[in-house]
């Protein structure tokens, strides 16, 4: 190696110094030199070409989900700046490690109306958790540096850096290629809780009659799923999750009550929220959804939260015991003082009561999923993928039609992250894209995206991107021609007063057909589970398009449709 190189030459080196093995993104003129360096340097960093900027972007949230490294995506100035935003906006609240790299117009040319011009640093400020523009080349290894360590350290997040093009040909010393390992995936340099804080956490708890542990994202990110199993087992006390953090146990586990809330929540899971004299959010931050904005927990109910991030605690409750830490360490220090207390199990009779809500919440939903009704009841659909999906399988749904009822129902036999979905913001269209990222990242697992067809509008063009991957994944779109939520909303909060949320029909599996994928269209019930075996089988892409009944129809598992 000389002892010179170029910006864009530094920023490949830097990247693979950082550990990173793929890349999303889409080329654009201000991305010409890094394009260069990327065909003319030796690495072992692949290049996935995408169809927009903003898939890209859902793709590397995807990958750095199923795989806790950070996930990158790239584009151009102007247009290609703006398109990654709302990627790096769900990353970022959603607490994933994603870079986002926007080339730019030259420094030179700054305020001497280029095209494609816009203040890129001002412009992701409010959106990133770190974020600057590289006015100088030799800045780049430190700034790469900087944004990984911020990506992955306290509550991880998304972060973004502006290479201008005059800035990708000056020189930068190869000596100041390196990388810390450590912020290579995350989180990286976990703390552990203040001193006495898991000890005053148990005094709470084991103080409690009726205590419910409710579990978030955080609990996956940091892989505390072993730590919470042990604690739920021995203290026998329920676990319930928000969507984000399913997870956190196996939901065949005993302890597991499932999804409460207003978005995958049922009456059955409901209960104990309501009946909890003590709720212990893990890793959530207890936000509307969750919450059924803010129903339940009722006001004086006692509340210990355990967190990374201090500024969940008493931001929506008055919080008697913060423990503010990596969840892994922290519960590891909770069963450390259970451990010196010799605490063993049959503490509070959670498995017992958890098992009366589900054989109720089942029994009820049999009914439905065994329905020979056409359209097809999403419950049927729910039913068909838990009898042929492999154990291993990794599910994206968008947040749409299908989330609630995935949520509510499938019962994921492992532990962490299995299933997908983004909850932040909630955009239409992040499944299809964001399936092939978590592919990239788990390429052993069936992958599988559900989706709504008004969610199939939004990003159908990836599909091209997915045949020329060769990624045999499944999709599965639950077609209804309509908008459903807001139209299962109008229906209820409107009094049916429908305005502009249906769509025409079209024929998704010939569209899919058409990019190279291999489709079905079901609309008999009696077809569904085999069609679905097929195509979960093939060695290639496959896309289902289930003709499904439209949610204000429905008996969907939504406490509220205004979250």
């Amino acid at each position: 190696m000389s002892n010179q190189m170029n910006g864009a030459e530094a920023l490949v080196r830097m990247l693979e110094a950082q550990g990173v093995q793929h890349i999303f993104g889409l080329c654009g003129d201000t991305t010409l030199p890094f394009y260069d360096a990327m065909l003319r340097l030796d690495h072992k960093i692949t290049h996935v070409l995408t169809r927009d900027e903003r898939c890209a972007t859902y793709m590397a949230d995807g990958y750095s989900r199923v795989t806790g490294r950070v996930g990158v995506a790239e584009g151009p100035s102007g247009g290609g700046a703006t398109y990654i935003l709302p990627g790096l906006i769900e990353a970022s609240e959603s607490s994933y490690a994603v870079l986002g790299i926007t080339t730019d117009i030259s420094v030179a040319s700054y305020g001497k109306y280029p095209l494609t011009e816009v203040d890129q640093k001002a412009l992701m400020a409010p959106l990133t958790k770190w974020n600057t523009v590289i006015s100088r080349a030799d800045h780049i290894p430190r700034m790469v540096r900087a944004a990984f360590r911020a990506m992955t350290t306290g509550r991880s997040g998304a972060a973004h850096i502006g290479l201008p093009y005059d800035v990708q040909y000056d020189p930068v010393d190869a000596a100041d290629i390196w990388a810390d390992p450590a912020t290579a995936s995350y989180p990286a340099y976990p703390q552990a809780p203040a001193p006495g804080a898991a000890e005053a956490a148990v005094d709470a708890i084991l103080s409690a009659k009726n205590p419910l542990i409710v579990c978030g994202g955080g609990v996956v990110i940091a892989q505390a799923w072993e730590e919470l199993d042990r604690l739920a087992t021995r203290l026998d006390i329920p676990v319930a999750t928000s969507i984000s953090g399913q997870g956190s146990l196996a939901e065949t586990h005993p302890n597991c009550l499932g999804v409460v809330g207003s978005n995958g929540g049922t009456d059955e899971t409901w209960e104990m929220m309501e009946a909890a004299d003590l709720v212990v959010f893990m890793g959530c931050r207890a936000g509307s959804t969750t919450t059924a904005r803010w129903e339940a927990p009722k006001p004086g109910t006692r509340i210990v939260h355990f967190d990374n991030d201090p500024m969940v605690m008493n931001a929506n409750y008055r919080t008697e015991v913060a423990v503010v830490g990596d969840l892994r360490l922290a519960l590891a220090e909770v069963n450390a003082v259970l451990d010196a207390r010799a605490q063993g199990a049959d503490t509070f009779g959670g498995a017992a009561a958890i098992a009366d809500r589900k054989r109720r919440k089942f029994e009820a939903f049999e009914v439905l999923a065994g329905s020979d009704q056409a359209p097809i009841r999403p419950e049927r659909v729910i039913r068909a993928l838990m009898n042929t999906l492999p154990e291993d399988a990794t599910v994206v749904s968008d947040p749409g039609t299908s989330c609630p009822y995935f949520s509510a129902y499938y019962q994921l036999p492992r532990p962490g992250r299995h299933f997908i979905t983004n909850r932040a913001h909630g955009a239409l269209g992040y499944s299809l894209s964001a399936a092939l990222g978590a592919w990239y990242g788990r390429p052993a697992s069936k992958t599988v995206a559900l989706m709504g067809d008004g969610s199939f509008g939004f990003t159908v063009g990836e599909l091209e991107t997915v045949c020329r991957s060769r990624a045999p994944i499944t999709y599965v779109v639950f077609s209804n021609a309509t908008f459903g939520w807001i139209k299962a909303s109008q229906f209820a909060d409107k009094d049916k007063r429908y305005y502009n949320v249906d769509f025409n029909r079209t024929d998704n599996a010939a569209i899919a057909a058409a990019y190279g994928v291999k489709s079905w269209r079901v609309e008999d019930p009696a077809d569904l589970e085999r069609v679905l075996a097929e195509a979960i089988a093939h060695d290639g892409p496959t896309l289902v398009d289930v003709i499904t009944q439209p949610l204000e129809e429905s008996n969907a598992p939504v406490r509220r449709w205004m979250g």
